[in-house]
């Protein structure tokens, strides 16, 4: 039996699966509609982060927590599989994570598909983030594709005094 051949007789993980169905939609709409058909994919994955937030923050007040910035993470809508390699790090102010794996940035990046999963990464975790409290900022300072790693960090915008 092959190598490939033994890969295969395990279930693949939903986290690939995710990644290469999203970057057929994308293929898709793209060559369909061009540069229109991937602004359509970006305004999908807001509206989508941004509802994902919204049941963030439910769940933070089904368990007893405010959608406050330490409420966040542990509120959160995604499990971490061993396919993230990742570290969080609490302040008062925020809260940042590094992540040194992701499991959908590499099998953008070993499918060809980079150009569809950067319409993913960047903008699924600023829309979570307001979709949850539209005063929580996500900072995404450095990104798999260009840096080998993804950063991450949540703060509470000032509210402006009236």
């Amino acid at each position: 039996m092959k190598n490939d051949d033994k890969k295969m007789q395990n279930p693949v993980s939903m986290f690939v699966l995710f990644a290469r169905f999203f970057a057929i939609i994308a293929r898709r709409l793209e060559e369909r509609l061009g540069e229109e058909g991937l602004q359509i994919m970006k305004e999908a994955v807001n509206e989508w982060g941004f509802e994902r937030g919204k049941d963030i923050a439910r769940r933070a007040r089904a368990n007893g927590r405010e959608n406050d910035l330490m409420s966040y993470l542990e509120n959160y809508d995604m499990e971490r599989s061993d396919d993230f390699g990742y570290e969080n790090k609490y302040t008062e102010t925020q809260v940042c994570q590094e992540f040194q794996g992701c499991v959908f940035a590499e099998t953008w990046m070993a499918e060809g598909q980079e150009k569809y999963g950067r319409i993913y990464c960047e903008n699924i975790d600023p829309a979570i983030a307001k979709g949850y409290n539209e005063d929580l900022v996500c900072e995404h300072d450095k990104i798999m594709y260009d840096d080998q790693k993804c950063t991450f960090c949540f703060y509470m915008r000032e509210k402006e005094e009236k």
